[in-house]
C-alpha cells in the first residue's frame, strides 16, 4: 500500500529581547515535491494579543493544538507556563493527541516555550526558539545576530527567516511576523481592569470639586439660618 505523501514544510522562529518577543512564520505548505500554498497563516494572537503562537505540522492538529492550548490559557488567566504545562500533560497520554502530528512555540514578554506530544515545555536559554524544515538555520542566524548586533527581536527574526528562506527549500519568504512588548501586556491588564505597578485600574477619578463651592454652600447655609432666627423673633413678638 502506497503512502499519502504528507504536508510539510513550515518555519517558524521566536525570538526574546529587551522587554519583547517576536514570532515569525513563512507562508509555504508543501505536498510531496509540490508546493500548494505561499500565503498560510501559522503564527497568531491569542489571549488579547498578550501571547503569541506557532505552529509546524498538519494544519488540523495543529488548529485542535490551539484550540486546547486557548482553553487552558483562559483557564489559568492567561499565566502561559502554566497553561503550557498543563496542555503538555494532557497531551502525552491522551491517545487521540499523541498521534497529532504538530508542535508548538507560545511565548509572551516574559516566557519562551517549545511544546511537543512528548510531553516536553521547554524554554531555550538564550531567548531563541525554532520549530520545523528550517528550524536549525533559522535557529543558527538567529543566535548570530542576536550575539553581534544591536538589533531588535522583530528585526532579527526577520532577517534570520530571509537567511533561511535562501537555504531551506521548504521556507519561502511569505512572512508572518507577530509582535509582543511589555507595553502590550500593560495594555492588556488595563483592557482587564487590572493593575499597573499596585494601582487599581478600574477606580475612576473622585469628581471634581471647584474651589468656591464648599464657600457658597457655607453662605447659602448662613443665610437660610439667618432667615430662620428672623422668622423666629417674628413669631415670638406676634404671640407677646
Amino acid at each position: 500500500m502506497m503512502n499519502r505523501p504528507r504536508i510539510h514544510a513550515t518555519t517558524i522562529l521566536g525570538v526574546k529581547r529587551d522587554g519583547a518577543v517576536a514570532m515569525a512564520g513563512d507562508g509555504q505548505v508543501t505536498i510531496g515535491d509540490v508546493v500548494l500554498k505561499h500565503g498560510a497563516r501559522k503564527v497568531r494572537l491569542l489571549h488579547d494579543g498578550q501571547v503569541i503562537a506557532g505552529f509546524a505540522g498538519a494544519v488540523a492538529d495543529a488548529l485542535t493544538l490551539f484550540g486546547k492550548f486557548e482553553t487552558q490559557l483562559k483557564s489559568w488567566d492567561g499565566n502561559l507556563r502554566r497553561a503550557a504545562v498543563e496542555l503538555a500533560k494532557e497531551w502525552r497520554p491522551d491517545r487521540y493527541l499523541r498521534r497529532l502530528e504538530a508542535q508548538l512555540i507560545v511565548a509572551d514578554v516574559e516566557s519562551l516555550l517549545v511544546l511537543s506530544g512528548d510531553g516536553d515545555v521547554i524554554e531555550p536559554d538564550d531567548g531563541v526558539a525554532a520549530i520545523g524544515s528550517g528550524a536549525p538555520y533559522a535557529t543558527a542566524a538567529a543566535k548570530a545576530l542576536l550575539t553581534h548586533t544591536d538589533l531588535d527581536a522583530r528585526s532579527i527574526v526577520e532577517a534570520a527567516m530571509r537567511i533561511t528562506a535562501d537555504i531551506c527549500i521548504f521556507t519561502n519568504d511569505h512572512f508572518t511576523i507577530e509582535v509582543v512588548s511589555q507595553e502590550d501586556a500593560t495594555e492588556g491588564a488595563e483592557d482587564a481592569g487590572g493593575s499597573v505597578e499596585g494601582l487599581p485600574l478600574s477606580a475612576g477619578a473622585p469628581p471634581a470639586v471647584e474651589p468656591g463651592d464648599d464657600e457658597e454652600e457655607d453662605d447659602e447655609a448662613e443665610e437660610s439660618a439667618h432667615r430662620h432666627s428672623e422668622d423666629e423673633e417674628l413669631d415670638d413678638a406676634e404671640v407677646d
